[in-house]
């Protein structure tokens, strides 16, 4: 059985709720790094066989797939699939397993695995009416 092996890794800074990193979606963050992590290993990006990302919230910038909008916002090859994880605060560690069990068992030889969240940038949501037309609508917070 092939051996799954971290050989580099990246991450932003620690921010904090409305801190410095408030102004970046997380897309962008992700980005980032995965560009970084991709340019670091030495590998080409079109060898790159999977984007895992782990994200909780999924409520904002981050509500579609994540991943696949970080991998081709890095410049990877828009052939390269992506796959957001939701496992709440396990979601980067999952995506970390995913892509190590992907390697383990044969399926791929290179993967970019990680997490995203913002929850400076975590909207307000309208929650499902009671009844339809109704006009009591409240409004939530989706921070975790």
């Amino acid at each position: 059985m092939p051996e799954a092996v971290i050989v580099a890794a990246v991450r932003t800074p620690i921010g904090a709720q409305g801190g410095t990193l408030a102004a970046a979606r997380p897309d962008d963050l992700a980005a980032l790094v995965v560009g970084e992590v991709v340019r670091r290993a030495g590998v080409d990006p079109a060898e790159v066989e999977e984007v895992y990302l782990g994200c909780a919230n999924q409520a904002g910038e981050d509500n579609r797939n994540v991943a696949r909008m970080a991998l081709l916002l890095a410049g990877l090859p828009d052939n390269v699939p992506g796959v957001t994880l939701n496992r709440l605060c396990a979601s980067g560690l999952d995506a970390v397993g995913s892509a190590a069990r992907a390697i383990r068992s044969g399926e791929m030889e290179f993967a970019v695995a990680g997490g995203v969240e913002s929850m400076t940038r975590a909207p307000c949501v309208m929650g499902k009416a009671q009844e339809a037309f109704s006009r009591s609508a409240e409004v939530f917070d989706t921070t975790i």
